[in-house]
């Protein structure tokens, strides 16, 4: 069976930055499932596994435009440091902005913090090293709800 939209993919990778070091890997632990084709992954990941089936193995270089974008001046600002509730507040925090959106903070002054809304891996050339552990179909469940929902499809 081969990955295409709406089937169950299971894979173990290893994500290393441009100069080697490993970022993330699931080598060791239980391999990543997800749903092909409902954007649960980066689009340069789904497009490199697209057509792939269980054993095979693979390399992708993804650019930051198929994965987690290019990083953006424009998601950089400045806001009061009233605005974290006299909470303390370090370089490297990182805070829920709503609607899932995720701040890092990058600076901190005496009035202001600076935070960063750019994903930390934006602006970056991902390398993984892929294996297809198994691909199987999706579950009607899985189907109506976008993603899997564990490897052999209940909850």
């Amino acid at each position: 069976m081969h990955i295409t939209k709406h089937k169950v993919a299971a894979i173990h990778y290893t994500l290393r930055d441009e100069t080697g070091k490993v970022i993330d890997s699931s080598v060791g632990s239980e391999p990543l499932y997800y749903l092909h084709g409902e954007g649960n992954l980066i689009p340069g990941m789904e497009e490199g596994l697209e057509g792939r089936q269980a054993g095979d193995k693979l390399q992708l270089n993804i650019p930051p435009e198929k994965g987690y974008g290019v990083r953006n001046d424009d998601m950089i600002e400045e806001v009061p440091k009233s605005a974290f509730g006299g909470q303390p507040v370090e370089v490297g925090m990182q805070f829920n902005a709503g609607q899932g959106q995720i701040v890092t903070v990058v600076a901190v002054g005496p009035d202001t913090v600076t935070v960063d809304a750019n994903h930390e891996l934006a602006g970056q050339n991902l390398n993984f090293d892929i294996e297809v552990v198994n691909v199987r179909d999706a579950s009607a469940d899985e189907l109506s709800h976008g993603h899997v929902h564990g490897p052999g499809g209940a909850h």
